[in-house]
């Protein structure tokens, strides 16, 4: 009887482990917030910003979810047609777990989560995670460069390189070939096969490098625009500062850098992008630059429990 039980309690957490893990990276974060911040703090806080900003910038963060969802479901095509809504739960379990783990310790979440749930081998998940961080980071900077080319002077010479850099994955891209098969003449023939499932891992061809490329750049513009345009709202001059300071948080979080939580350093890549593009370090200005940064970190950090939170309502009972 007892056998028969543990069986059965061992079969129920199989069925529905996703939900475990999710609701409990939710319940975790949502203490996390409470122990460093206060919810009630948070609140009052926005309650001064206003509520129909607040609402929209969150709305838009969270569809930012959908697209970063989109741009593996697209890359995996195989593995997870028909599962989207199973695949946006996998991706915010990863995003929760890797904004509130140090180091960039919440992406082996990825490749773990994409073998049990969809038998990805973890090589190819994690050849592809590489390659999607690195893209990542191209898409921020051409997002914060918006805000550079819009303080120039000469905006034609500004867009021009902005375009140019904009362009620069492709090219790359079409040495894939030849950079793989230097690999493949000088590796061990078990290193060999081992890179067979990492070059499974990058897109087959150009066609579905642009797409994954698109949907990165997509995702970033709108959060880059959407976080300059919270500055923006809570005071902080000129424009450009704002991109800046978009830029600089969002690649706190990016690169092996950032605090739990981004507890410290989120706030304090908003603060120093924004100076590096032209906010004023000194006086009044930078108090209130100070209490911007903290208050977009909050809604970057609501907006990922709320994602979460959506992401198990809307994924499929087992």
């Amino acid at each position: 009887m007892n056998a028969e039980g543990d069986a059965s309690r061992g079969s129920w957490f199989v069925r529905n482990r996703m939900t475990v893990l999710s609701l409990g990276a939710v319940i975790a974060y949502a203490a996390f917030v409470q122990w460093i911040w206060g919810w009630p703090v948070l609140f009052r806080q926005w309650a001064e910003i206003g509520l129909l900003p607040v609402l929209s910038a969150l709305g838009l963060l969270v569809g930012t979810y959908f697209i970063r969802c989109y741009r593996i479901y697209d890359y995996f095509p195989r593995e997870t047609h028909g599962r989207f809504l199973l695949l946006l739960r996998v991706t915010q379990v990863h995003n929760l777990l890797n904004i509130m783990l140090p180091f960039r310790a919440g992406e082996t979440s990825f490749p773990i989560l994409m073998r049990s749930e969809f038998a990805v081998p973890l090589a190819r998940s994690t050849s592809a995670l590489l390659l999607m961080r690195l893209l990542d980071l191209h898409a921020l900077f051409a997002a914060a460069g918006i805000g550079l080319v819009i303080a120039r002077d000469d905006q034609m010479l500004g867009w021009l390189l902005w375009g140019l850099f904009l362009l620069s994955p492709l090219a790359l891209f079409l040495l894939k070939g030849s950079a793989l098969a230097l690999l493949r003449r000088h590796l061990p023939e078990k290193l060999g096969k081992l890179l067979m499932e990492v070059e499974a891992g990058l897109p087959a061809n150009a066609l579905v490098f642009v797409r994954a490329w698109l949907m990165t750049i997509l995702n970033w513009s709108t959060k880059v625009a959407v976080l300059a345009w919270v500055l923006a709202t809570m005071g902080v001059l000129p424009l450009a500062a704002c991109f800046g300071g978009a830029l600089g948080g969002e690649l706190s979080s990016v690169l092996p850098v950032h605090a739990p939580a981004g507890v410290g350093t989120y706030p304090a890549g908003i603060t120093a992008g924004a100076i590096s593009f032209g906010a004023s370090a000194k006086g009044a200005a930078f108090d209130l630059l100070a209490s911007a940064s903290v208050n977009a970190h909050l809604m970057i950090i609501v907006s990922a429990v709320a994602g979460t939170l959506l992401s198990i309502a809307l994924s499929p009972r087992r």
